[in-house]
């Protein structure tokens, strides 16, 4: 008669995976925590190239802004002339 203390009574036990597979397993690991170091180093120069196109977006913004002002003084100025 089987007990409840008994391996069997909760289901079949996993047996350890062989040492080739868990050499594989960490090769793996080791190998996706490369990708992953490095796919993070492409977005930080990624992300460093973004702001540095928004730093240069917000300066050429703020040229043509000044820009339309110049272009709208003159034609009032233009406008009082005639």
């Amino acid at each position: 008669m089987s007990g409840i203390d008994e391996p069997s009574a909760w289901g079949a036990v996993a047996s350890p995976p062989p040492a080739g597979d868990i050499i594989k397993d960490a090769l793996r690991k080791e190998q996706l925590l490369k990708e992953i170091a490095a796919s993070q180093q492409d977005l930080r120069t990624i992300l460093s190239r973004v702001q540095s196109v928004q730093k240069e977006v917000d300066k050429l913004a703020s040229s043509n802004e000044t820009l339309q002002m110049y272009i709208d003084n003159l034609t009032v100025q233009m406008a009082k002339r005639r």
